[in-house]
């Protein structure tokens, strides 16, 4: 696998090796081995999650105050615009983002190491994403920071005019300045 720095420390973005030919292709999506070897994590992953899109839906951006959850994520289906904010106060890139494409074509899968919050755009008509986490899922310790916060920036892909589809809990997400964060 080859593995491609980011602006963000820890934030791994990796291409799998792929075996292709007029048959289709052949990826090792997760190897523990590998994946220690080549990325220096040593993660253990206790749940995977599958999240099924309709074009113009934005989930996030989400953590775990407590409990919080490194994730490897990929779209199986489909195309997303993959953004992650850093939300640990004492990081050099404290409220830094950075925005991936992530796809069925392209195949990149994107480590989010705990004390980091995440979210992806959806940009094709329909996608599967897939993540594996290192927590499980606590809802009394998920959080949101609101996706459009200024503060954070992120230059989500929308088109002129358009705003995104947003669950109830996504639509009321808090500044960074008032969100809970990590120290």
């Amino acid at each position: 696998m080859n593995i491609l720095p980011t602006r963000l420390p820890g934030v791994l973005l990796i291409e799998p090796r792929v075996f292709g030919d007029d048959r289709g292709f052949f990826f090792e999506s997760f190897n523990a081995r590998a994946f220690a070897q080549a990325t220096g994590v040593t993660a253990e992953f206790v749940q995977d999650n599958h999240s099924h899109s309709a074009r113009g839906v934005l989930r996030g951006l989400h953590y775990q105050i407590e409990q919080p959850q490194g994730k490897l994520v990929r779209a199986v289906t489909g195309e997303v615009f993959d953004a992650v904010v850093d939300l640990r106060r004492s990081s050099p890139t404290f409220g830094r983002w950075e925005g991936f494409i992530l796809s069925a074509e392209n195949k990149r899968m994107l480590w989010v190491p705990p004390g980091f919050g995440h979210g992806y755009f959806v940009l094709s008509e329909r996608t599967d994403f897939l993540y594996k986490t290192t927590d499980y899922y606590a809802p009394q310790h998920e959080r949101c920071v609101l996706w459009s916060d200024p503060a954070v920036g992120v230059r989500w892909p929308l088109a002129p005019g358009q705003q995104p589809v947003l669950s109830a809990k996504d639509q009321v997400g808090l500044a960074l300045a008032d969100a809970p964060l990590y120290p």
